[in-house]
């Protein structure tokens, strides 16, 4: 990870988080995948760090971290472990639109709990028949007198299950964004129950289910931001969630090249040590130039977030669909250099590339990204 431009604060936060994942993350990341164990306790160590609220206010507890600072941060965490890191990302989204969008008794009931990680949090915004096209969504939010009834299933939920807090986007008016609101919902919630623990090709170091709401009863209190806002507060959400699962695909991708580089310094084929190979260089040399060129988008976005920038939803589009496809590819590309080791899993070469993967479908797809930044170049044109 390059330091340049980095503040003695940011090196500092680089430094400590680095240290946490190669201690805390890395020796049993290839273990937790294969048994698909999801370390509660390892992720309330990574809160004693303040990784718990890194964008929460100082007064509710959490660090006051920027996105600029939080992108260095999940870099460094995925280079020990893309899952946890991308549900750290998650578990801070929640936390900070608890602390964006809550009351005063919203963020004091909550944010303390979130902040330590005594409780986690998921994101519950995907249906089984809304996913792309979220404004679309048909979980119900009826209101009966100072009470909501909340009625739907959501779907791919990380840390559905495990976690305490989950918030959750329902419709209480019409058709469309307009008719979106945001419920803060608890684990013991009665009629909130969760589907069984989907099987997946990665990110096995975190459960996903499905959250069912069957008639789950809220007081008004519950409600985020007021009605109709659950839409905005959503896409809010995402662009700082988006920052963080690209800068997760960063860090997972340069373990995937530092392992390529120490692999091909170990190895020799026709008298000579791979890594003197030009044709070898060359591919090293494409890995390293691609991972800096999105860095500096990430980076630029985050930047741009902080600052407000109008053009930031645009930004964070361009930086999650670029790094995400960046890092698989190169991790795609170092299994390759192995050649059949990289196919074993003692090697985690192909567990970063089965992780990395998902990134380009979480947090809107790719796709979607690509939409977003051809509205923004064309809607001022119609």
């Amino acid at each position: 990870m390059t330091s340049a431009l980095l503040t003695e604060d940011q090196l500092a936060i680089v430094e400590t988080t680095l240290d946490f994942a190669q201690e805390h993350l890395a020796p049993h990341a290839l273990a937790w995948d294969q048994e698909k164990h999801f370390p509660v306790e390892v992720l309330r160590k990574a809160a004693d760090l303040g990784l718990g609220g890194m964008y929460v206010a100082e007064d509710a507890g959490g660090s006051g971290l920027t996105r600029a600072d939080g992108v260095l941060v999940f870099e460094a965490l995925a280079s020990g472990c893309p899952s946890v890191a991308g549900y750290l990302s998650i578990h801070n989204m929640v936390a900070w639109m608890i602390d964006r969008y809550g009351d005063e008794s919203q963020r004091a009931r909550w944010l303390g709990a979130l902040t330590s990680m005594d409780w986690l949090g998921s994101y519950c915004l995907t249906e089984p028949g809304a996913g792309s096209d979220a404004a679309a969504l048909s979980t119900r939010a009826e209101r009966d007198g100072d009470t909501y009834v909340l009625t739907g299933v959501k779907q791919f939920i990380s840390g559905a299950g495990a976690s305490q807090v989950y918030i959750v986007m329902a419709r209480t008016g019409d058709s469309g964004p307009g008719g979106v609101s945001a419920f803060v919902v608890e684990r013991d919630d009665e009629g909130l129950s969760f589907g069984p623990n989907e099987q997946k090709m990665g990110w096995n170091a975190q459960p996903t289910r499905q959250v069912i709401l069957d008639g789950v009863r809220l007081s008004a209190d519950r409600l985020l931001g007021g009605e109709g806002n659950g839409f905005r507060i959503a896409m809010n959400g995402l662009n700082g969630g988006r920052l963080g699962i690209a800068a997760c695909s960063l860090g997972g991708a340069r373990s995937a090249l530092d392992r390529s580089l120490g692999y091909l310094a170990d190895r020799e084929a026709f008298g000579a040590r791979l890594l003197d190979s030009q044709a070898l260089q060359f591919k090293l040399a494409d890995m390293a130039t691609e991972l800096t060129a999105a860095r500096a988008l990430v980076r630029q976005a985050a930047q741009a977030l902080d600052a407000g920038d109008p053009q930031a939803p645009q930004l964070c589009a361009m930086a999650k669909q670029f790094a995400t496809d960046t890092g698989h590819s190169v991790a795609d590309r170092a299994l390759q250099l192995h050649g059949g080791y990289g196919y074993l899993t003692e090697y985690g070469i192909e567990k970063l590339v089965r992780d990395l993967r998902v990134h380009r479908i979480l947090e809107g797809t790719n796709e979607i990204m690509r939409l977003i930044v051809a509205r923004g170049l064309t809607g001022a044109l119609r």
